[in-house]
């Protein structure tokens, strides 16, 4: 869907190779500009190969020399976008910032990745995922009364309101940039994307179902949204919310003639319900209660691990994750037109140096992007 797009990606970690990936995944053309030898956050040196760098060209350059610093300008000249998620200021001190990439590309979008963004108090200051969404107000329901908020592993944040949000903005500029024949800068920060995801959240709460007291609201305190232990210390999702349902889920666990359970919506008699259901749930395996519920209108999954997803029967018959190389991934997504697209491979750290910088050096940069 995005052939003929050419992205210029200096590499950094979490969302912004996860924005590049994705939008390699929809058919972009790649460019991962990476360190000799990039660091994990432990301070060890992470393998030569990254699951995020599929579908790339993986280029080595050192953005503190000239040379490395030249070489991405003459990539922009033919690229429709960059992305980099330095802290701000950093480009700019590399003397690739926006305005001197933009004086060798007036067409180009230039997407900046950040946790806190490139302007307040504090957009120098270090941070990660769980902090961004604790400050933007998405982590406070995550969690349950009485417990402290539980951070999703990186997916709210750095997914979600940061590589989705990125990723978006820069299509924007690109149209954009078709149209004015004017590049622009792209701002995305995790605190902004993140917020913005709430306001779903912000139209429950003018309806009742969400409340400023974690635990009391739908989603976090209810018996009917809600996960449960079975015997064999699994869980399963359940999110019997709308009357057919609910009754159906009565019907399924032998409540129907539960007083108990009459009143659905009244929130007094949540934490009952909440533990006569956890001892129901409690007395049969997971796969037992995948027996009885999966694929009804009782609105249940069983809460799988990534690999066991990827050997559950819906999943699998649609493709949505596959191996390769011994690593498990998951195929692109949104598909179109029915079809799952098959990623390009993972490429070794620095692979295609050699033949970008010749084509570089040979006079005609467009010769440096995949055709």
């Amino acid at each position: 869907m995005l052939s003929g797009i050419k992205i210029v990606e200096i590499c950094g970690i979490g969302p912004g190779p996860f924005c590049a990936m994705h939008l390699a995944d929809l058919g972009a053309e790649v460019i991962a500009v990476e360190r000799a030898a990039s660091m994990s956050i432990t301070g060890e040196a992470n393998a030569p190969t990254n699951p995020l760098n599929r579908g790339k060209r993986s280029v080595v350059a050192d953005l503190k020399t000239a040379e490395g610093r030249e070489a991405v300008l003459r990539l922009i000249e033919g690229a429709d976008a960059l992305i980099e998620g330095m802290r701000p200021g950093v480009m700019e001190r590399l003397g690739l910032g926006p305005e001197v990439c933009q004086a060798r590309n007036p067409r180009l979008v230039y997407g900046r990745m950040t946790g806190w963004g490139q302007q307040g108090p504090l957009a120098h200051a270090a941070g990660h995922d769980n902090n961004y969404i604790a400050l933007s107000g998405a982590l406070y329901h995550s969690g349950t009364a009485g417990e402290a908020p539980s951070s999703p592993i990186t997916l709210i944040g750095d997914i979600g309101g940061g590589a989705l949000y990125l990723a978006v903005g820069i299509l924007a500029g690109i149209l954009n940039a078709r149209a004015s024949g004017k590049g622009t800068v792209v701002d995305a920060a995790i605190v902004d994307g993140s917020a913005h995801m709430t306001q779903l959240m912000q139209s429950l709460a003018r309806g009742g179902l969400i409340s400023e007291t974690r635990g009391r609201s739908v989603h976090d305190g209810s018996h009917f949204y809600a996960t449960y232990r079975c015997a064999d210390d699994r869980y399963v999702a359940l999110g019997s919310m709308e009357p057919q349902f609910y009754a159906l889920m009565r019907q399924k666990l032998g409540l129907e003639n539960d007083a108990r359970f009459d009143r659905q919506w009244d929130p007094q008699r949540w934490p009952e319900q909440r533990e006569i259901l956890a001892g129901i749930f409690a007395q049969r395996t997971r796969e037992q209660w995948c027996e009885l519920l999966e694929g009804t209108d009782v609105c249940f999954a069983p809460v799988l691990s990534p690999r066991e997803a990827s050997e559950h029967p819906h999943l699998e018959e649609r493709g949505v994750y596959f191996q390769r190389d011994g690593v498990l991934q998951a195929s692109p997504a949104p598909r179109f037109d029915g079809k799952v697209a098959v990623p390009g491979p993972i490429p070794v750290r620095g692979s295609d140096t050699d033949a970008v910088m010749a084509a570089l050096q040979g006079g005609n940069p467009a010769d440096a992007w995949r055709s």
